[in-house]
């Protein structure tokens, strides 16, 4: 398998709400630490928990998420 790397989306998407990533944190059920660290790409998200960010942003998980060779 080739060497990928996940980015996301996320920060774009709260500045589009206008929602702080405690605000977001709560409406998804992790702590604010949880969707900071899928910001910065340390922690790669369940898929159960990618579904519900991409929900709640109303948009795919492949908008949200993107996958690249590094």
């Amino acid at each position: 398998m080739e060497n990928q790397e996940l980015s996301n989306r996320i920060k774009v998407q709260r500045a589009i709400k206008n929602i702080t990533q405690e605000e977001l944190a709560t409406q998804i059920g992790v702590t604010r630490k949880t969707i900071n660290t899928i910001e910065t790409g340390k922690f790669v998200p369940s898929t159960i928990l990618a579904i519900k960010l991409a929900r709640y942003f109303e948009i795919r998980v492949e908008e949200l998420f993107i996958l690249a060779d590094k």
